[in-house]
């Protein structure tokens, strides 16, 4: 079933869907850390599971991670012990594309590693909650590969180099996405957070076909595809809903998103997700502050039956555990 027939299921049960981007408080609740759980898709799955267990959600990711997809393809990568891994700027020299494209990452590591976490989930986790993984987007994966600064000049400098480079990104990224979906992947939430710095112009000529082409490639698979942008994202938001993804997460009001008139651009065909802040509510807030962010977007979204709480996006391993509870609690309670 698609999602956003879910969500409006939901909504004739006067109840919503509720998925919390949340993946690393759960290496608290296991006592592992980041790096160990990113690297062992038994821990891996372990902490998904705690969280499953502790919090019920509707939806479950995989723990976020851009870099999978640029270390498989042989970039640089920092693997801090309590943090996300990181791809740092270096050179890149647009005659490496021949190379590339003849890396098999169906043979990497920590693209397998995902891959067994993602069929652990499939058989391990209550049926009723969908089961979702990250990929990088075409043209983030581009930004990491290039460096951030000379993929934003390239837009305008050397736009066909950078075309090139989109075109091997979204072959791999699907390249992924197939074995992700192999395995029992319901859910594939495509993290674009670089296209968020471009203008419209330059989103519909750098991300929205590239994005179209993976939709239109799993068109037949049955998986749901959703689009998360970090950042604001309202001048994209309609550009977005065209490329055919069934849903878009949001980020959070203070990074400029306003997620009813978001949701005034979008079909009722297309999910909203969002937007409750991470870090400033969910990090940082205390309960009252979690409470009061969660009845006012409920109630502001109250009218839209496409609509899915949840967080501006992912939580850190360090938000309060009674957060996350007051966070599902008030949302399951909310009254129409």
């Amino acid at each position: 079933m698609k999602l956003a027939e879910m969500a409006q299921e939901a909504f004739k049960q006067k109840r919503r869907l509720i998925a919390p981007l949340m993946g690393f408080p759960g290496v608290v609740l296991t006592g592992t850390n980041i790096k160990l759980a990113q690297q062992n898709y038994g821990l891996h799955y372990e902490v998904l599971k705690a969280l499953v267990d502790k919090f019920s959600p509707d939806i479950i990711f995989t723990l976020m991670d851009l870099s999978v997809e640029a270390n498989a393809l042989g970039m640089y990568t920092l693997f801090p012990r309590e943090k996300p891994p990181a791809v740092p700027e270096g050179k890149f020299d647009i005659e490496e594309i021949k190379k590339l494209r003849k890396i098999n990452i169906s043979f990497d590591t920590r693209v397998n590693g995902n891959v067994e976490t993602m069929k652990l989930m499939s058989i391990g986790l209550p049926k009723g909650i969908l089961k979702g993984a990250y990929v990088t987007g075409p043209y983030t994966l581009a930004s990491l590969i290039m460096g951030a600064v000379e993929a934003a000049k390239a837009t305008k400098w050397q736009p066909e180099n950078l075309h090139k480079l989109c075109d091997l990104t979204t072959e791999k990224i699907h390249e992924y996405i197939t074995l992700l979906i192999s395995v029992g992947a319901e859910v594939i939430c495509i993290l674009e957070p670089s296209a968020s710095m471009l203008g419209p112009k330059e989103f519909r000529e750098f991300s929205l076909p590239y994005i179209k082409h993976i939709v239109n490639s799993c068109k037949y698979s049955g998986v749901n595809i959703i689009y998360h942008g970090c950042g604001n994202t309202m001048h994209l938001i309609e550009d977005i809903a065209k490329s055919g993804v069934d849903g878009m997460s949001l980020g959070s009001k203070e990074e400029g998103v306003n997620l009813k008139e978001a949701a005034q651009k979008i079909p009722e065909n297309v999910v909203i997700m969002g937007n409750i802040s991470p870090a400033q509510t969910m990090m940082f807030g205390t309960k009252q502050d979690v409470q009061k962010e969660v009845m006012e977007i409920m109630e502001n979204m109250k009218n839209y039956p496409n609509f899915i709480l949840s967080t501006g996006c992912d939580l850190p391993q360090e938000t309060p555990q009674e957060n996350i509870e007051v966070f599902m609690k008030t949302g399951r309670g909310y009254c129409f």
